[in-house]
């Protein structure tokens, strides 16, 4: 496991310019429907968030932005937390550049909110992960998260039509070599729906809504072209590109 953080850390401080301001609230992934659409956090004035995996510091921003009033953040990369410094200038966010797998001390049943746009699937130990998280919130906190649809990710297409190139029953890791054609590898886990939602339950969590992306509603009614793709708007229109998952701490 140590070898994969250290090895995903090296290559997140290459790549992260490339994410600047991407997939970040109210955001929640590619092509995906918004905050302002789905609604799941409700109010945040007065909230304190926790922002797992926070890249750039554009949903900690966002956060501030609607009232949040202590900005908390766990990333894996140098690059990113000095990107989200910049982003959060004057609102003195509490950042730690550490594994999200690991307990770093982080206050124990004190957040209002965590959550996690499009970096939860990059753990390690999603189990041990989620845990943490439930330690962290308060009783009655919520925590949301979003990531690919795990099915998504097998997912190939040729000439409009999609097929699978590998099985959806197979967990494990997944391998990328020369990752945004930065010369880095990168390592991530292929899981299941029913591996996220069954160790949100065993962490203690109660689910409150899961759900499957329909594409923006601004481009409901765009005529999208056949790409071919991993994200494009005619994939996301035959398929959900992105989960999003609700629940909170009893």
């Amino acid at each position: 496991m140590n070898k994969i953080l250290n090895q995903n850390k090296n290559s997140w401080n290459k790549v992260a310019h490339h994410f600047d301001g991407k997939d970040a609230l109210p955001s929640y992934g590619p092509f995906t429907q918004t905050e302002d659409e789905l609604n799941l956090f409700g109010e945040i004035q007065n909230k304190r968030v926790l922002d797992i995996g926070f890249g750039s510091g554009h949903s900690l921003l966002y956060m501030a932005n609607k009232g949040a009033i202590e900005l908390w953040g766990i990333d894996l990369s140098e690059s990113q937390k000095e990107a989200a410094e910049k982003t959060l200038v004057g609102f003195q966010p509490k950042l730690y550049c550490a594994p999200m797998e690991e307990d770093i001390g982080l206050p124990k049943a004190y957040f209002d909110i965590v959550y996690s746009i499009y970096a939860i699937g990059w753990t390690t130990d999603l189990p041990k992960t989620f845990q943490l998280i439930h330690s962290y919130l308060k009783k009655g906190g919520t925590f949301i998260f979003s990531w690919d649809h795990p099915l998504y990710a097998h997912l190939k297409s040729e000439n409009g039509r999609f097929y699978l190139d590998s099985s959806y029953q197979e967990e494990g890791l997944k391998v990328f070599e020369n990752f945004k054609e930065e010369g880095t590898t990168m390592s991530v886990y292929k899981r299941k729906l029913a591996t996220y939602i069954n160790d949100l339950i065993q962490a203690g969590f109660s689910i409150e809504a899961v759900i499957e992306s329909d594409v923006k509603r601004e481009w409901k009614e765009v005529d999208a072209e056949v790409s071919e793709r991993y994200y494009s708007l005619y994939k996301a229109k035959m398929f959900p590109s992105t989960m999003v998952i609700k629940a909170r701490k009893l």
